[in-house]
């Protein structure tokens, strides 16, 4: 069991650590201590959901429902897409660091609507989670859940990681340059990732 569970939760952060456009959004809330508790909680669960879909062996959805695909990959693309050019327009326009009191906060509901749909409209968070993760925790039978608790696991530390231990770089980001890199750097990520959604 604890070999099966230790395989989840490294193969789990393996797929999650590079930076996408959830990772990105949870950075940046991080950064501006904005709700993130439950931007980070938001990501997690939606992980763990996937995860234990993928595991209970749905991993044959986009076979019987094969319009889902197209439409996943095409709204999560245009979704990317806008969000890319939010960014962007943060970036250019962004002439000031990181001053929490100056900066304008987005209330809870809008901000958990854009992180669920960040991750939710991301086709491979599906690939990921449902297809890969499913497909591999077969390799372990019996300890099928086991694998699946591991990555549940490598989702709740890295979300939680990532979005308390932001801070850290808040000296950083009290640079108006360093804020704007970093806009800039979300909407080249967005965009990459939208690229290749369109063009699979």
């Amino acid at each position: 069991m604890l070999t099966a569970t230790i395989a989840g939760l490294f193969l789990g952060l393996s797929l999650i650590v590079a930076i996408g456009a959830q990772n990105a959004f949870v950075l940046r809330q991080g950064l501006k201590r904005e709700h993130v508790f439950w931007v980070c909680l938001v990501c997690a669960g939606s992980d763990a959901v996937l995860i234990a879909v993928g595991i209970s062996g749905f991993r044959g959805t986009a076979t019987v429902l094969p319009w889902l695909e197209p439409v996943l990959r095409y709204g999560g693309a245009t979704f990317l897409t806008l969000y890319g050019l939010r960014s962007l327009r943060a970036a250019l326009a962004g002439n000031s660091g990181l001053q929490p009191a100056e900066m304008p906060a987005q209330s809870l509901a809008s901000t958990l609507a854009t992180c669920a749909a960040l991750t939710w409209l991301n086709p491979h968070v599906y690939l990921d989670t449902v297809m890969l993760l499913g497909a591999i925790s077969t390799q372990y039978p019996g300890r099928e859940w086991a694998f699946g608790l591991g990555a549940v696991c490598a989702s709740f530390l890295f979300f939680f990681s990532l979005g308390y231990g932001a801070r850290l770089a808040r000296p950083l980001f009290a640079r108006p340059q360093s804020w704007r890199l970093l806009d800039g750097l979300i909407a080249v990520v967005m965009w990459t990732i939208a690229g290749r959604l369109v063009w699979l």
